[in-house]
């Protein structure tokens, strides 16, 4: 049996690489590539498989070997590029990341109605790697069996 990882889904510029690189301990530089990147806990999918549809088809296949999805929204830019109702199409439980929630707050609601329109359940985890916001939180849903 395969290990599950935690996919980490997301457009352009969100705070994916810089989330997975925290999710897996890893202090090194950021590595942009146009493939999905398998850490030892995260399933990094670049931003191109989500802004076009047409390559929904392998964030699917590559979520069998997950155990979580996390679908961050960027409140510093909240555009949208997901289709509605996408987080009924994992078979895995699916969490919402408010990513980059320490800058422009008036964003948030935004963020959230984006979120539920994907159908991703509530709550919604808000997130700031630099800052040091809602990572152990987070870990906590994600790792549980680590916890207990």
């Amino acid at each position: 049996m395969r290990r599950k990882r935690v996919m980490v889904m997301g457009p352009t510029n969100c705070g994916k690489t810089t989330l997975v690189n925290a999710l897996n301990d890893f202090k090194g530089p950021l590595r942009k590539t146009p493939d999905m990147i398998y850490g030892p806990k995260t399933i990094d999918v670049p931003a191109s498989y989500i802004e076009n549809a047409w390559m929904y088809k392998h964030v699917i296949a590559a979520a069998q070997d997950a155990s979580h999805v996390l679908i961050l929204v960027d409140q510093s830019r909240p555009i949208e590029v997901y289709s509605p109702g996408l987080a009924k199409i994992f078979h895995c439980p699916v969490v919402g990341i408010i990513s980059k929630c320490d800058l422009k707050p008036e964003n948030e609601e935004v963020c959230m109605k984006q979120l539920n329109r994907m159908g991703v359940p509530e709550p919604y985890f808000k997130v700031s790697i630099p800052n040091g916001i809602g990572l152990e939180p987070l870990q906590k849903v994600l790792f549980k069996n680590h916890y207990e």
